[in-house]
């Protein structure tokens, strides 16, 4: 189930000045909530785009090793290999 956070964010300045211009009748966006909104997806989709570009290269790497390289992991080992990563 969706849920539907308030939040206040207290901006002052150039960054007041520039969500002005962005917002309403001469910018892109009728309400600062929806420019809001479309700020937080951007950085969404950027951040899972990321993560997505970093799996693709370790498998690129993983991949390449050659077949020598590979030794037989159980699942356990796996698991405690990641938690020292992470």
């Amino acid at each position: 189930m969706s849920r539907t956070t308030t939040m206040t964010v207290r901006l002052s300045g150039a960054l007041s000045d520039f969500v002005a211009a962005n917002v309403g009748d001469n910018g892109s966006y009728e309400n600062i909530s929806e420019y809001v909104r479309d700020l937080i997806r951007r950085d969404k989709e950027r951040t899972e785009a990321e993560a997505f570009d970093r799996l693709k290269a370790e498998l690129t790497r993983a991949f390449a090793a050659p077949e020598e390289s590979y030794k037989p992991l159980s699942a356990a080992e796996v698991i405690a290999r990641n938690r020292k990563a992470g």
